[in-house]
């Protein structure tokens, strides 16, 4: 390998001294130049890669990955997955622990600020978070525009873009304190606007929120307050509630938060970033995934005629809905968690007909060589419609109930990345398929 040949990383740091195994030797067919590539974190470099030349005056090499399905785009301390064990943890705390122990505004602090929070923290956190529910009568008013029959989805994506106009200043995202008031009414408002947007469908009068409940509670009674004075739910639902959001709240670089991500590195505001996140999680392979598992409960309609919607899905005339992940090849830690919360839901509301059905299904696919050979395991969509359509929530809301706790994910994903020295505009290669050099012909002369 000729001095020309070799990296300016792998020049840094020669084979010499780098650790045994920590690069990749690479010849180039083309040309017989090799080339060593420094491997970090189970990790190289694109840019290394692009290093990689048939001839001077060409470009580099590049690597072609739809979807992101095998690239990085950044590093992160956020979420960790290991999806051969089934391992998902919030800033190296599993999920399952946090579920059990934890509150939503307790996660939602430990991921914004990377530690758990002393009780001085947290009571300061969650009264800025209580303070700030509020939301400006104009923006109610801008609510109030959509039709009577507007998805609630695209009214929490409009209303959520509109905030970045009553906040100006934050566009500032270079301060600190700015930054941390932002996320801070980001994540208060997100259940006013959300439960705004189930009450407009329903004709019904937009509840104000009341402050001497607790994060999940105050959601609730946005949600179904009528007449009454106060509104107190079972403490059986606001808990599993809490335990939906916290399931929720971050799950590493999926297509939201990718989302997110890729416009904030414009270093536009939050406000902003977040409202392509809700963009993203809108469309039904990202956040509708709980509503098309209820469709498919009801179309088998009972649980004698499970086996032969079973066969169905092996012959490929059915699909098999809220089995199987692209990162988990093992069970779905929070798959686990929903169906024990489940149990608390329907003490309180009465058990949902389809519940029979899916735990048939559930107990036949795992027992069943076909998918356990595929790995496919019941995800977190498999039981969350079961529980949201219990707590008298149609199907265009699930997503607005996914919304609502990802957001603290999405600001904590943001925030690392306006932090990363690292990060750069995101600005993907593509390869181009299109003719080349042609010759324009006037419109006088191509219409003749």
């Amino acid at each position: 390998m000729t001095e020309s040949t070799a990296t300016a990383s792998s020049k840094a740091q020669s084979a010499d001294t780098r650790p045994a195994g920590e690069s990749l030797t690479v010849r180039d067919n083309r040309t017989g130049q090799e080339y060593d590539v420094p491997i970090t974190d189970g990790a190289i470099r694109a840019a290394d890669i692009g290093k990689i030349k048939h001839a001077e005056e060409t470009p580099g090499l590049a690597v072609y990955d739809p979807g992101f399905v095998n690239t990085a785009s950044c590093r992160s301390a956020v979420t960790f997955i290991d999806g051969d064990k089934g391992i998902l943890e919030y800033r190296g705390y599993p999920i399952e622990q946090l579920a059990e122990k934890s509150s939503y505004l307790e996660v939602a602090y430990l991921l914004i600020h990377g530690e758990l929070p002393t009780k001085d923290q947290y009571d300061s956190w969650a009264h800025e978070i209580t303070y700030h529910t509020f939301v400006h009568e104009n923006v109610k008013r801008f609510m109030k525009g959509f039709r009577y029959d507007a998805h609630p989805m695209g009214m929490l994506l409009a209303s959520v873009g509109a905030l970045s106009t009553f906040y100006p200043e934050s566009r500032n995202i270079a301060d600190a304190d700015n930054r941390h008031m932002q996320i801070v009414r980001l994540i208060a408002k997100m259940p006013t606007l959300g439960a705004w947007s189930f009450r407009h469908g329903q004709g019904k009068p937009y509840i104000y929120p009341d402050n001497d409940l607790g994060y999940a509670a105050n959601f609730l009674a946005m949600l179904f307050k009528m007449s009454e004075q106060k509104f107190n739910a079972d403490e059986r639902l606001i808990r599993a509630l809490e335990v939906l959001f916290i399931l929720h709240a971050d799950h590493e670089q999926n297509c939201s938060t990718n989302a997110v991500r890729s416009v904030g590195s414009s270093q536009v505001d939050p406000y902003s970033a977040v409202t392509a996140g809700i963009a993203a999680l809108y469309g039904p392979l990202h956040g509708g995934a709980n509503e098309a598992v209820l469709r498919m409960l009801r179309r088998i309609g009972s649980v004698d005629k499970v086996p032969e919607f079973i066969e169905g899905v092996k012959n490929g005339k059915e699909r098999l809905m809220g089995f199987g992940h692209r990162v988990y090849k093992n069970h779905d830690p929070r798959a686990t968690i929903i169906k024990k919360a489940c149990d608390d839901v329907f003490e309180v509301t009465g058990v949902n007909p389809l519940l029979k059905i899916a735990v048939e299904l559930e107990k036949i696919a795992l027992e069943d060589d076909y998918f356990v050979s595929r790995k496919l395991y019941p995800n977190v969509d498999f039981y969350s419609g079961l529980i949201y359509e219990a707590l008298q929530f149609p199907p265009e809301m699930f997503t607005v109930l996914f919304a609502i706790p990802r957001t603290s994910g999405w600001l904590a994903q943001w925030l690392e990345l306006v932090q990363d020295p690292e990060q750069k505009i995101a600005r993907p290669k593509q390869i181009y398929t299109g003719e080349r050099t042609l010759d324009f012909v006037a419109a006088n002369e191509r219409w003749k």
